[in-house]
């Protein structure tokens, strides 16, 4: 059984039920979610050994997050205890015409105020196949930056495969702090993911001919977005997603993945949208889960893409499907018919 190591903030998420505003009713739902720990669990779902890594405190709230992932069988052994707070953030689920609002309050949270020693990464890294972490752990501040460079280096050092999704946050970090940070982080890693925007933001790389906002992607482009990415940073693989905005309940989803050698685009979906938090790290687990399990790039983008167009059908961060599921899917069948 492949073992794979996330590391980054596990996130306390307030959202108000359904589609009301902001305060709208006097409830709000909790449940718990961040970009790398939702990758954990959705390839602890496909069966593979998952180990996510954070810091957490050690009261009730920091222990109900960590039994949030060991529910989906997540390894939390390496998750360090200590600090004061859980980072939040509140979600307004958008629907139709109206855009979805999030609004973060993370600072100065267990993980963000976390110091070189507290992880042992050689330990961690024993036996590792795969390590994944993303462009928001490094925007926690100059003190993640190092942390994720220490883990890069760990991982390099065990002969472990790299992955990264760029995951740009302007609301974390400049574009300029981002550029700095994920150049040098960049080196280290093998497969990198990224959005329509991502490569643009953090690097300046972009696809010609698309209006993002306007809906319309040349989807052409990026493949020459993903072969300069390979160009400058060495990458193995590039994996880029494709989202057509029709509304934010309406959007086309694909993806293509580049080796160097091959550009595979997968087949496109239409998504009438439940919630896409996790979309994106949906892609990044189930692209993962496919380059593990041998599978062709065709494949690979084709079973990516599907697990995170199933993920837009499920309420909260963690994705909460199969492999038979996703390979259904992946295979042709969205027909959606109840099964008896």
């Amino acid at each position: 059984m492949a073992k794979v190591v996330t590391f980054g903030e596990l996130m306390l998420r307030l959202a108000p039920n359904g589609y009301y505003r902001f305060f709208q009713n006097d409830q709000m739902q909790a449940t718990f979610g961040g970009g790398e720990a939702n990758v954990a669990v959705s390839l602890a779902n496909y069966g593979l050994d998952s180990i996510y890594v954070t810091k957490l405190p050690a009261h009730a709230i920091g222990q109900a997050a960590v039994d949030s992932l060991r529910h989906f069988g997540v390894d939390t052994s390496r998750i360090v205890r200590g600090g004061e707070r859980v980072g939040i953030y509140y979600l307004e689920k958008g629907a139709s015409q109206r855009g979805s609002v999030c609004i973060y309050d993370r600072a100065h949270s267990a993980i963000a105020e976390a110091r070189s020693g507290d992880f042992d990464w050689d330990a961690i890294f024993q036996g590792a196949d795969w390590f994944h972490f993303t462009g928001i752990t490094p925007a926690l501040g100059p003190n993640l930056v190092e942390l994720c460079r220490q883990a890069c280096q760990a991982a390099k050092a065990h002969g472990v495969k790299i992955s990264c999704d760029l995951n740009y946050r302007g609301k974390l970090w400049t574009r300029e702090q981002a550029r700095a940070a994920m150049t040098d982080l960049c080196q280290y890693v093998d497969v990198c993911i990224s959005n329509e925007e991502d490569a643009k933001d953090v690097f300046g790389i972009e696809a010609e001919g698309s209006d993002i906002t306007g809906g319309k992607l040349n989807k052409a482009g990026y493949e020459s977005v993903a072969r300069q990415l390979m160009d400058k940073f060495g990458f193995e693989k590039v994996a880029i997603t494709l989202r057509t905005s029709i509304s934010a309940s309406d959007n086309d989803w694909a993806g293509m993945l580049y080796d160097g050698k091959d550009c595979c685009f997968s087949k496109e979906y239409h998504l009438h949208i439940v919630d896409r938090v996790g979309g994106g790290d949906s892609f990044g687990g189930g692209l993962i889960y496919a380059l593990l399990s041998g599978k062709s790039t065709q494949d690979a983008i084709e079973f990516a893409v599907a697990a995170s167009a199933l993920k837009h059908s499920v309420e909260g961060d963690y994705n909460r499907v199969t492999v038979a599921e996703v390979e259904k899917l992946a295979g042709g069948d969205g027909s959606g018919r109840v099964q008896r």
